[in-house]
């Protein structure tokens, strides 16, 4: 299976005055010039959402990373759990209003209930698996969504060390006792375990509104 682009309609960028108004040629021009600055091609808009969401993801990645590490050396594993239920989402949603975007982690084996994927991300999910248990290298995605004006950007998320298997990994043969027990009192339906080093855990989901992208020039 694999997974297509889907492409924006054009972005078309305009500026309207009143019957009343009156400005210079001078400040007209400079306007129209800046104007013609952000008119990009459905291209251009679809390559630089792929720049920007693969920026923001791996800093995403990276701040949850550092902090998890810091609080499995400071806690332990089981410590760290308390830290990833209460801090991992605040971390997110900083990003998420730092950029303007809306930043997801989801999977189909998900640990909190609110990460299972939507019906626009759970195909790109089942893709990604399949590509996974098939050696098909999984490459991050772009797609138009919500009539055009949104671009989704995928990200797959994989168990890169045995690091992530003292939460993730086997019950008991590499999750101790002490953490599964946390695990279990925190997250009742939880799903995200028995995986292995190179599994597909998951992906990054974020929504980038093609406007956001138009803006950055």
């Amino acid at each position: 299976m694999k997974i297509f682009l889907n492409f924006l309609i054009p972005a078309i960028l305009f500026a309207a005055c009143g019957p009343q108004e009156r400005i210079s040629k001078t400040v007209f021009d400079e306007v129209n010039k800046g104007m013609e600055a952000k008119k990009l091609s459905e291209a251009q808009i679809t390559q630089e959402a792929m720049i920007w969401g693969d920026s923001i993801s791996n800093e995403a990645q990276q701040q949850l990373m550092a902090n998890l590490h810091k609080a499995v050396n400071e806690q332990g594993a089981t410590g760290a759990l308390s830290f990833c239920s209460v801090n991992a989402a605040p971390i997110i949603k900083e990003l998420s209003e730092k950029y303007g975007v809306i930043i997801r982690r989801t999977s189909t084996r998900a640990r909190n209930e609110e990460n299972l994927p939507t019906k626009e991300e759970f195909p790109i999910l089942d893709a990604y698996q399949y590509n996974a248990e098939n050696g098909i290298e999984n490459d991050p995605n772009i797609q138009a969504i919500e009539g055009g004006d949104v671009l989704l950007y995928t990200k797959a998320i994989v168990i890169s060390t045995e690091f992530c298997l003292a939460c993730h990994g086997h019950p008991k043969k590499d999750i101790e006792t002490g953490t599964l027990s946390k695990i279990d009192s925190l997250y009742s339906r939880d799903l995200a375990r028995d995986f292995e080093v190179g599994d597909l855990r998951g992906m990054w989901s974020l929504k980038i509104p093609k406007k956001a992208v138009v803006l950055r020039f």
